[in-house]
């Protein structure tokens, strides 16, 4: 038998490395357990991803479920902004210390721990990459329903980290009806089921704005084809979102837990089960 070379796609043989694939799974920490992981998604930026996954936490808080964010946009983190804690997170002598929320949200953040929020995060992937599984591995969760993991745009380093060291139970991925979404959901579609994630749906942000005074759908953007999309990609329409002033002005004073969002109750519902 020849030397292995430690590639398995070009070996056939049935070798223990090929039977028993290697875990990069980090270990959760004895102060906390976490049903499920969900990872909030986009195959590019400036489509709400962030808005979602705080809209996602405040719905699950409101009806009464356990609920953790964990802030890996590392460079562009937003998440405590919109929750309007901006104080610097604790630590005891083993585990840091999530912020919580006035509805109980448990929140961890890089913003949290720097010393000036507007400060850059000039770090290389790698840094970045420890410094996420460390919000895994070193945050003290507690008892969590849910975690919702607020990931940057794209399949880069940062999403790699989070779907192999994170036990991520599936993803939501965000977008917005533009003729490039069909490109936008695929990417995050392909790197899911490279990773063996499984897709949970996908949520249309800015779908269209209702006027408030004939209520009539403006669809700002261009016509959706979201649905078209998802038939042909086989995975469900979660939620289309509108765009909402109201929202978009409780996320700048820091009062998202106040924001109504009854497009997202049948997806809410379904979690709930």
């Amino acid at each position: 038998m020849s030397e292995c070379t430690h590639n398995c796609s070009s070996c056939s043989q049935n070798c223990s490395d090929r039977e028993k694939p290697q875990s990069f799974l980090k270990p959760m920490n004895k102060y906390s357990n976490i049903k499920k992981v969900i990872g909030v998604v986009s195959g590019k930026g400036g489509v709400g991803k962030s808005l979602v996954s705080c809209l996602l936490a405040s719905k699950c808080a409101k009806a009464g479920l356990k609920i953790g964010i964990l802030d890996a946009d590392i460079t562009g983190p937003s998440v405590p902004k919109s929750f309007g804690t901006t104080s610097r997170a604790m630590q005891d002598e083993e585990c840091l210390l999530p912020n919580i929320t006035d509805s109980g949200i448990k929140i961890m953040s890089i913003n949290l721990l720097l010393e000036n929020e507007n400060s850059p995060v000039v770090w290389r992937g790698p840094v970045i990459s420890g410094v996420i599984e460390q919000f895994w591995t070193d945050v003290r969760w507690g008892e969590l329903d849910y975690l919702f993991v607020d990931m940057p745009p794209g399949t880069g380093d940062v999403a790699l980290t989070v779907f192999q060291s994170l036990p991520i139970d599936g993803i939501v991925i965000v977008s917005t009806p533009q003729d490039l979404v069909k490109m936008i959901v695929n990417k995050a579609l392909n790197m899911a089921k490279m990773m063996h994630v499984p897709v949970l749906g996908l949520v249309e942000n800015m779908s269209y704005y209702e006027c408030p005074d004939c209520k009539r759908k403006i669809e700002i953007f261009g016509k959706s084809s979201i649905d078209e999309t998802a038939a042909e990609l086989n995975i469900p329409v979660l939620a289309k979102l509108p765009i909402n002033p109201d929202i978009n002005r409780l996320v700048d004073e820091g009062k998202i837990e106040n924001a109504e969002c009854d497009e997202l109750n049948d997806f809410i519902d379904a979690l709930k089960l």
